[in-house]
């Protein structure tokens, strides 16, 4: 899990094609330079977000460490578009003293999503984006949040329908700190959306199943009970 705060741009120095029998299935084995201050407590196995990717280090050098991408993560997100140099957002999994400075971020890309527009706003920008996959306007809200990228995010506008969109507005200070700021129109991101909003509509839907008045809620009152229960030592 992340809070969609990136702490640092790093760089991929490295990029190989691994073979069907390798760890990566197939996929992408990518070496990330420019990372010492993300590595000083870290082991194998850890969890770092390469531009809103959850992925798992393999190996790793006090400057730099190494993922394997697999195939569906190539198709899922805009990875398999990076070269040597190209800059990547770098988050660590969170720890128990987090701060929560961003949002619950899960590192798991729903869609890439296009950059349809690009528009200064005194020394801020609005930036709008098209989704690959329109039917996750559904979970986008004014005012809500999404992780571009793997940076947390404040919409500002949402158009829903088959050319719909939404906007986010990067002030200066996070134009400096991650690389959606410099990337052009037509180019595409990694995004996630709110996962609140994904089980929202899960109750909802078994609320309508006939499942809201007897298994939903009772497992929300069971819980609830051996909550207390536990709380009061019984």
């Amino acid at each position: 899990m992340f809070t969609g705060i990136v702490e640092v741009i790093g760089t991929v120095s490295k990029l190989e094609e691994l073979d069907t029998s390798s760890s990566g299935g197939g996929g992408t084995s990518l070496t990330i330079a420019g990372a010492a201050s993300i590595l000083t407590d870290c082991h194998e196995g850890d969890s770092i977000s390469i531009n809103g990717t959850c992925l798992t280090v393999t190996e790793f050098t006090p400057e730099t460490f190494k993922v394997g991408v697999a195939p569906e993560t190539l198709r899922r997100t805009n990875l398999g578009a990076l070269k040597n140099n190209s800059p990547v957002n770098l988050e660590r999994a969170v720890s128990g003293s987090t701060r929560m400075g961003g949002h619950i971020v899960q590192g798991h890309v729903d869609t890439t999503a296009r950059i349809l527009s690009i528009t200064p706003d005194g020394n801020a920008l609005t930036f709008r984006f098209q989704p690959r996959d329109v039917s996750l306007l559904k979970y986008v809200v004014e005012k809500g949040f999404i992780t571009i990228d793997g940076a947390s995010l404040t919409v500002t506008a949402v158009q829903d329908g088959k050319d719909g969109w939404w906007e986010v507005m990067m002030i200066a200070y996070t134009q400096t700190r991650v690389v959606t700021a410099d990337k052009k129109v037509g180019e595409e991101v990694n995004v996630e959306v709110d996962m609140v909003g994904k089980y929202v509509e899960k109750n909802v839907q078994a609320w309508f199943a006939g499942e809201g008045e007897s298994v939903a809620l009772e497992r929300l009152v069971g819980r609830l009970v051996d909550e207390r229960l536990k709380a009061k030592g019984l």
